[in-house]
């Protein structure tokens, strides 16, 4: 596999940690996901990339309903 910035086959996988948190001031009191992916670093340039796992994805996107549900229902009861 060629690196998708600088094409080249330079490359590195590395095991990580991650947290990932919802921005913005609304989401202050939310808890982040926290995610072991391997993530794949070109080794020339810096460029790295990774793939969310199917069960950590499912969190973010349930959040991000979550969040924008409660901006709609916060703009409803404000009109």
């Amino acid at each position: 596999m060629y690196c998708a910035l600088c094409k080249s086959s330079n490359q590195a996988e590395f095991n990580t940690e991650m947290m990932i948190h919802l921005s913005g001031v609304r989401n202050i009191d939310r808890p982040g996901v926290l995610m072991f992916p391997k993530v794949l670093v070109c080794m020339d340039c810096g460029f790295s990339r990774f793939t969310t796992p199917g069960t950590d994805l499912a969190l973010l996107a349930g959040r991000i309903a979550r969040t924008a549900a409660s901006t709609r229902q916060r703009s409803v009861g404000a009109a």
